[in-house]
């Protein structure tokens, strides 16, 4: 009933001065009736009054008026009605890349006794992928080099999948470096060919960049990555995680997140430090709200209506002309 009165309220008419052809109606039933009486009158007729309420004589009058309401119907289709029907909002997605660094540093239980730091990157950054269901997330693990685990999805449980299968380098390694700039240019090049209107790079890690050093000036640094970001549109959010690194005595020593910190201001990201177990998570949860998916702006398409309502004309009319055909009808 409610989507009835609904469906009534939204109705409006293209040509509502049709409508005035429904005052002709009454107009014609006067004159019937002032036509009088017939010159030969069937028995059925002259007797009708004085016959006992039947149910033939109470439904004697339906013909007319299906046949009345079936005309109404007919000028209430011509008029045109139509419905403004306000069509689904369609999102605006974003193409997110996760960086997570998988150096053997992450296996450090500073932040929370039971769980590493890689543990608990793992958790929030799967937590975040499956509250934003509109947005296409890839994966890339980094070390000393960038490996994507997954392109660009909106298969957020396979994603998920190989999030929770990341698994440390092994320590001391010839893979156990940190190459920010690397895994962050291999973001951006992923992100080039994207058609989202927004590009983010979300990069996790606990260390410095050592790869890209001043010996070694073929290698991407953070600035140069940066640079990179900045021509083609793409914002990067870094987080620091973890109370530091160990010293060469075992101590633990504050990081330098100056190159991180100024990678994310370049982009027009932002630079977290995560220092505690619920930190990481908070932090996530900030760029959620940061990163908002856009709705377009509301859109309207006018319907036409007309068809139910000449059908119903018609299905009237073919029901009062049935009716006179009946035993409803006066014989002679």
């Amino acid at each position: 009933m409610s989507a009835l009165l609904q469906f009534g309220t939204e109705l409006r008419f293209r040509d509502p001065w049709l409508l005035l052809l429904a005052l002709a109606l009454p107009l014609g039933i006067w004159i019937r009736h002032r036509r009088g009486v017939p010159t030969i009158v069937f028995a059925p007729s002259l007797f009708l009054e004085r016959l006992p309420h039947s149910l033939r004589r109470r439904l004697s009058s339906l013909p007319r008026v299906f046949q009345s309401l079936g005309l109404l119907f007919v000028v209430l289709a011509l008029a045109r009605p139509i419905q403004r029907v306000r069509l689904p909002l369609e999102s605006e997605g974003i193409d997110i890349l996760l960086c997570l660094d998988v150096s053997s540093s992450m296996a450090a239980r500073d932040l929370d006794p039971a769980h590493t730091r890689l543990d608990l990157a793992k958790k929030a950054a799967a937590e975040f992928v499956g509250g934003r269901t509109s947005d296409r997330f890839g994966l890339i693990r980094f070390a000393r080099y960038p490996d994507l685990l997954s392109p660009l999805t909106l298969d957020h449980r396979a994603l998920t999948e190989f999030l929770e299968a990341l698994q440390q380098v092994q320590a001391d390694g010839l893979e156990d470096l940190t190459g920010i700039g690397s895994a962050v240019a291999r973001a951006a090049e992923i992100l080039r060919t994207s058609p989202a209107k927004s590009k983010v790079v979300i990069l996790l890690t606990d260390g410095e960049e050592n790869v890209a050093t001043a010996e070694t000036p073929h290698e991407i640094g953070p600035l140069r990555a940066a640079r990179m970001c900045q021509e083609l549109g793409v914002r990067v959010y870094t987080i620091a995680a973890g109370i530091g690194r160990r010293g060469s005595g075992g101590e633990w020593v504050d990081l330098d997140t100056t190159q991180v910190r100024e990678l994310a201001e370049r982009t027009g990201g932002a630079f977290f430090e995560a220092r505690d177990a619920g930190a990481i998570a908070g932090v996530y949860g900030t760029i959620d709200r940061l990163e908002k998916v856009q709705f377009e702006k509301p859109r309207y398409e006018l319907r036409e209506r007309f068809l139910p309502f000449l059908l119903t004309a018609l299905s009237l009319l073919l029901a009062g002309r049935t009716l006179r055909a009946s035993p409803l009808e006066v014989l002679p």
